[in-house]
């Protein structure tokens, strides 16, 4: 913050008509140059390709050499994204995507990166955590000037160090970064640590009312479709490894408002880094939730140990939740089967919501729900009942799951962990419980054996 001899400094210069960057040590702005013309597919990075990461529902660029720099090219501009089925959103996002490609380097690299403008809007990009020149840190007014619409800047810099990073706008913030705009950065180590899968996945929220196709950018508050890599559970990509695999996720926050302590069911592991560089392993302790603050990266790493369909999720439980679409008081304990008779005749499909928990929104009303219908392989052999909804609207929660309806959405996916994986990922089915290690319905003769009286 300059103080009050250089602000005025800065006023009187600006008030002649003098260049204000004359009068600073601040490297001018970047002047825009024409963006390169039909580039080739990503050239060879200096990386084994079993050492780089996966981006689950996304896409990355290793970019391409050019004497000796790694070129890159990001276009800002309009995005119809897929949430869900069923919901399309009207969006700000890089390369058509949200979030935008992960950028792929070595450290010691030196990078040269295009940014051209297709918003209707000036913007600027911010390479968050990594320590460059200030003239190339992408804050519009202060180290450079903005991006008018169809404009195409250069940023070059060499990369200091490996670790996890981000790039976001650092112009008009609330409404760029709330509408999309947002990618991870990955910067290998010259010899990549040991791992068998890394991952890198980026959280985020949106306000989007049920009906609407744009999202608030002035929510403060109420945030109802919080994503991974852009989807919304049970819609996101899950990640697919081999027993005894040792794994890392990279785990970005660019929510807008809120932080996530993200909680990984069946293992524990270390939060072994940061954005600012890795914790020295003396500094670690064993965890199974990890707290990441908005603005933040943290690394987890852990050997998948435990054969299963495991669920990594917030742990905020509004946040597994997808539209709430509504400002009404919980309904909870409220006997309103009456108010509903008498409201179908006008309208069949009226069902007070979540009298009985907003489960009881989605399920049959046909089905004796203490008694499931399923085979031991949790086969499900009824379909749950489904509200109407607004037209690009999708429903709160619940899905069909092996087993019955999962009552989960929202910034979840899935941990799955087999013996072997197939050639395609995609052959992944549903994990087959050994028959003596999964729950089920006690017995009466159990109950009395072991003395227990559930009649009080």
């Amino acid at each position: 913050m300059p103080d009050r001899r250089s602000f005025l400094k800065w006023s009187a210069a600006l008030l002649a008509g003098t260049s204000v960057s004359a009068l600073s040590r601040r490297a001018r702005p970047i002047e825009p140059v024409q963006a390169p013309g039909d580039a080739p597919a990503d050239s060879p990075i200096n990386i084994d390709a079993a050492s780089r990461v996966v981006t689950p529902d996304g896409e990355a660029t290793a970019g391409r050499d050019v004497d000796g720099v790694r070129v890159y090219h990001l276009v800002a501009e309009p995005v119809q994204h897929h949430v869900a089925p069923g919901l399309q959103l009207q969006m700000w996002g890089f390369n058509g995507g949200i979030p935008g490609p992960t950028i792929e380097a070595v450290v010691g690299q030196r990078v040269r990166i295009y940014v051209t403008n297709r918003l209707p809007a000036p913007t600027a990009i911010h390479w968050h955590g990594l320590e460059i020149p200030n003239g190339m840190d992408g804050v519009a007014g202060i180290t450079q000037r903005a991006i008018g619409p169809g404009e195409t800047f250069r940023y070059e810099f060499d990369l200091p160090r490996a670790g996890t990073f981000m790039y976001h706008p650092h112009t008009d913030e609330m409404t760029q970064i709330g509408l999309g705009m947002m990618g991870a950065i990955v910067v290998y180590p010259e010899q990549p640590e040991p791992v068998d899968r890394d991952f890198v996945i980026t959280l985020s929220e949106f306000a989007v009312r049920a009906g609407r196709r744009r999202p608030d950018t002035t929510e403060m508050v109420d945030f109802d479709v919080l994503t991974i890599n852009g989807k919304v559970f049970p819609h996101t990509e899950s990640l697919r490894v081999e027993l005894g695999d040792r794994v890392r996720i990279r785990i970005i926050n660019l929510s807008q408002m809120s932080h996530h302590p993200i909680h990984l069911h069946g293992h524990n592991f270390q939060i072994t880094a940061t954005e600012g560089g890795p914790i020295p392993s003396t500094a670690q302790w064993p965890e199974t939730t990890v707290l990441v603050p908005t603005g933040a990266v943290r690394e987890i790493t852990f050997v998948a140990d435990n054969p299963g369909d495991w669920m990594l999720h917030c742990h905020m439980l509004h946040h597994l939740m997808n539209q709430m679409g509504h400002p009404d008081p919980s309904p909870v304990g409220v006997d309103a089967e009456s108010l509903d008779e008498t409201i179908r005749p006008l309208i069949p499909e009226f069902r007070t919501m979540g009298a009985a928990g907003m489960a009881a929104m989605h399920e049959n009303d046909d089905v004796d729900h203490h008694q499931p219908d399923h085979d031991h392989h949790g086969e499900h052999n009824h379909e749950a009942h489904e509200m109407a909804l607004p037209d690009n609207s999708i429903a709160m929660q619940t899905f069909p799951g092996p087993m019955g309806p999962v009552e989960m959405g929202g910034m979840a996916t899935l941990l799955q962990v087999r013996e072997t994986l197939p050639d395609d990922p995609d052959d992944v089915d549903w994990y087959d419980h050994p028959e003596d290690r999964i729950a089920r319905q006690a017995t009466d003769e159990e109950l009395e054996r072991d003395g227990i009286d559930v009649d009080h």
